[in-house]
């Protein structure tokens, strides 16, 4: 349905070092800065990015939004969500663990990336 997912930043640096955390705890590689100074990983046929915005605005967080990264089982979460918090991101909510979801049982941790953005690593637990 999604061919990307892009947040903003105003220290790209910072990101990729927090990113490239969270996508080398799940399998992934480093990601790469274009000539365009966009920040940009692909993982198992989806695109995450992050750049300055394009307005020249500071980047900011959006209130009620949530983007969920599907993993492979409750130890790649906490691997993620570890990952996460050891390389400037927050943990919030509760801590990394199952939850009831509305489609069945689910894994999962949430943390706020270095710019605030709400960021959920998800393993929907087979029922």
């Amino acid at each position: 349905m999604f061919s990307h997912v892009m947040v903003g930043s105003n220290d790209i640096e910072r990101a990729k070092t927090f990113y490239d955390a969270l996508f080398t705890a799940i399998g992934g590689k480093p990601g790469r800065v274009d000539p365009k100074g966009r920040l940009s990983y692909l993982h198992k046929g989806a695109a995450f990015m992050v750049s300055k915005p394009i307005d020249g605005q500071p980047a900011c967080h959006a209130n009620g939004g949530t983007i969920g990264f599907s993993l492979e089982g409750p130890e790649q979460v906490e691997a993620w969500h570890k990952a996460g918090v050891a390389n400037g991101g927050t943990a919030i909510e509760d801590p990394p663990g199952p939850r009831q979801g509305s489609f069945g049982p689910l894994y999962l941790a949430y943390l706020r990336d270095p710019d605030g953005n709400k960021l959920c690593g998800l393993y929907r637990v087979p029922g």
